[in-house]
């Protein structure tokens, strides 16, 4: 029995703190214990015993006593975390932090009463069907100048949403959260409302059971060769490359099988839980009900009874987005990242991990099988398979025989107006979406833009409405009739004249989701017109919207990037991309994989069923190799072009990465900060040698957010070097930096 316990916090500091262990009392390796930490308490996790405090150090603390009768973290996930922090340079007691589960509710209360946990007190039973939860809804009223960080923190957390429930704001600011709702009521900043929402979204649906369909010869092929590695108990890895509809999901779940009659736990991660119901159904009807189903939309005594279930082996197969890769899932033998290359896997705040990449990790340390899905692989993964790191199985065919949909590229350039006269639809697209109305036939238009305009311009002097707050204009949403931030959530009334030079003459430019729905409304009446996107679907919106479209009662479905996800509509012949090469324009070496990933998986959503579809591509820029990949839906051309310009820029997979961020209030203050810390870069020796690059400092494309300014560097080279250069930043960023924020991001994915 040790005498000494050492203690990670969740503090920003890369180092663990040493106690003293009460006498009679001992603490396994994952438990979460309170301490004192400078006048306060915190709660922490064990992470070493030692017996006698380091060297040196002279006044030791005592434990105050442990929060939970269990370790919350199993050694070897505890293990696996410890990794993963060193990897991306993040302290281990922030990292345990956002992996555990929420504190058994009155847990601190009662530890300060003198008393402890009776075992399974903080446990709740069955789930039932609801739950009362308060949603806080956004104003229109302006925020004022003197509000609390974490009142701020608060209202930057509505940014791109309608509601925002209680217990996800508890999760990111702790149990003040009811308070700094109350307060922002109070000043007219929030609404508040108390209503009865489900626990859990498959709660109380009937679970259709079915029977595996028969594979065919190439997933067979993956299925037998996933199956061998289980059966030798050793890690591998693979890449399952199918084309849209090939049949990926039957493959996860014959290999989930095989793992669960081995007696084996199982993980699936997908990019959005709240976007793939489909996908939990299927799971649900072959497996029944003991999935844990881990998302964010979940109260914390729901996330935290399926943490506890998978933790005492009740449940054995998680499925969830990017932060069920914590999971304590027992016996894991294998993990599946379903949609393996969509950025929402890399976490952009706090601890920067990306899933995908550490689902290797966790099941390499494991011994488990890893599968990497996707109709569109990362280039970085598919690089990693001609290399050997990953295991290339092929899916070259959709599982019904159903040949891919035919592909018309529109040059918008030739194509300025249809039939109608309107710019949106051109005629080729005005033809098709005809067609299949007349046929009886359903519809996808894709505009990877909310609102009715991304602006308002003034004709007179050209200035767009800006945000107060922010680097961007304020897009324009005319059923609400006002601008608003989609970065901060700042909104007003259109004004009547230029903010800027006063002229009458402000108008609306460009196109969003809420202008093309109208816009169809209109042309085609009386089709039936849906829109999904990020205005539109709350709670479970989403899948009622698509229930309707699979029932026939919705005609034309208009959407953003939520309908490219892997969305199985059979009565879809249709796909019309109204521009194409929007996402082209982005400050980022990525943009051109993004728009073929794009492109080609909402292409995918066409001719599923039995009737075969058709595509129309409308661009400015119809010879762009993404673009004509994607309308070939010819990956391997996309990749070998897109693999040659990363070669001769050195960009991932041919150099990694770090991107060296700094925001503060003070433009000039910050600017100096991050100055300094690329004159740290600058030093080591790699600069000189060729084996490390430097591009910055410079603003970032988004100058300012949420009133604060922001500035960037990158840093591509050869690994070894390139950690030396990190880990001496995070160092100096550790010694503090007034009121200037920094971090490190280790293997970006954003470049915003």
């Amino acid at each position: 029995m040790s005498d000494f316990v050492d203690i990670s916090l969740p503090v920003p500091l890369r180092r663990a703190f040493t106690y003293r262990v009460p006498e009679g009392a001992s603490y396994a390796l994952g438990a979460r214990v309170a301490v004192p930490f400078h006048r306060r308490k915190l709660a922490g996790f064990v992470v070493g015993h030692r017996d006698a405090p380091p060297e040196g150090v002279e006044r030791v603390f005592r434990v105050a006593g442990p929060l939970e009768r269990e370790p919350v973290f199993p050694a070897e996930l505890l293990a696996f975390l410890d990794e993963a922090a060193r990897y991306y340079l993040h302290p281990l007691g922030e990292v345990l932090r956002a992996a555990a589960p929420a504190l058994p509710k009155g847990a601190m209360k009662r530890l300060r009463e003198g008393g402890f946990l009776e075992e399974g007190e903080a446990l709740p039973g069955r789930a039932v069907a609801t739950i009362l939860e308060l949603f806080a809804h956004r104003t229109e009223a302006l925020p004022e100048k003197r509000l609390g960080s974490r009142q701020k923190e608060a209202l930057a957390l509505l940014d791109e949403r309608r509601e925002l429930a209680l217990g996800e704001l508890r999760d990111r600011i702790g149990p003040s959260a009811r308070n700094v709702l109350k307060a922002l009521a109070k000043r007219g900043l929030v609404e508040l409302e108390e209503r009865e929402i489900l626990k859990d979204p498959f709660f109380g649906k009937p679970i259709e059971r079915d029977a595996p369909p028969e594979l065919n010869e190439a997933q067979r092929v993956a299925v037998e060769r996933m199956r061998g590695a289980l059966e030798a108990e050793e890690p591998a890895s693979f890449l399952l490359h199918g084309v849209t509809g090939s049949g990926k999901t039957e493959v996860y779940l014959h290999v989930i099988e095989s793992a669960r009659q081995r007696g084996r736990g199982a993980l699936l991660l997908v990019p959005e839980i709240a976007l793939t119901p489909q996908l939990v159904s299927r799971f649900r009807a072959r497996f029944g009900d003991g999935i844990a189903v881990l998302h964010s939309a979940l109260g914390e005594r729901e996330r935290d009874e399926a943490w506890r279930r998978l933790r005492r082996g009740e449940l054995t197969l998680a499925v969830g987005a990017r932060s069920a890769l914590f999971a304590p899932v027992p016996n894991l033998g294998v993990i599946v990242v379903d949609e393996e290359h969509d950025p929402s896997f890399k976490q952009e705040e706090g601890f920067r991990y990306h899933a995908r990449d550490m689902a290797l990790l966790r099941a390499h340390r494991a011994g488990a099988v890893c599968i990497l899905g996707s109709a569109t692989p990362s280039v970085e993964s598919f690089r990693g398979a001609e290399e050997g790191r990953l295991e290339l199985l092929s899916l070259p065919e959709r599982a019904t025989s159903q040949r891919l949909p035919e592909v018309e590229v529109v040059d918008l350039r030739r194509h300025r107006h249809g039939p109608s006269g309107h710019h949106l639809i051109t005629g080729p697209l005005h033809q098709g979406i005809e067609a299949a109305l007349e046929a009886g036939e359903q519809c996808i238009l894709f505009l990877n833009r909310r609102g009715f305009a991304p602006s308002q311009r003034c004709g007179s002097c050209g200035a767009a409405v800006e945000c107060p707050s922010c680097s961007v204009a304020l897009t324009e949403h005319r059923a609400v009739g006002e601008l608003r931030c989609h970065y901060c959530d700042f909104r007003r009334p259109p004004p009547a004249r230029c903010p800027t030079c006063g002229a009458a003459d402000l108008a609306p430019l460009g196109l969003g989701t809420e202008q093309l729905e109208q816009t169809l409304a209109e042309l085609f009446s009386p089709a039936r017109v849906a829109r999904l996107d990020r205005d539109t679907a709350t709670g479970k919106t989403v899948e009622a919207v698509l229930d309707r479209l699979r029932q026939g009662e919705v005609d034309i479905l208009v959407g953003t990037q939520m309908v490219t996800k892997g969305h199985d509509l059979p009565g879809v012949t249709l796909v019309g991309v109204i521009l194409a090469d929007q996402s082209l324009a982005f400050p980022d070496f990525r943009a051109g994989e993004r728009t073929f990933q794009l492109l080609a998986q909402v292409a995918g959503r066409a001719g599923r069923g039995e009737r075969p579809g058709r595509v129309c591509f409308q661009t400015f820029q119809p010879d762009h190799p993404a673009i004509r990949a994607a309308a070939a839906h010819d990956y391997e051309r996309f990749y070998m072009a897109e693999l040659a310009e990363r070669r001769e820029l050195g960009y991932p997979p041919f150099g990694r990465m770090v991107a060296v961020r700094a925001d503060g209030v003070d433009e000039q203050r910050t600017r100096r900060v991050l100055e300094e810390l690329a004159s740290i870069a600058r030093r080591h020796p790699g600069l000189r040698d060729g084996t490390l690059s430097i591009q910055g400092p410079a603003p970032a494309p988004i100058a300012r957010l949420r009133n604060r300014w922001r500035f960037r560097f990158l840093l591509r080279g050869e690994r070894k070097p390139l950690r030396q250069v990190a880990a001496a930043l995070a160092a100096r960023i550790d010694e503090g930096l007034g009121p200037v924020r920094a971090s490190v991001d280790v293997d970006p994915v954003s470049m915003l």
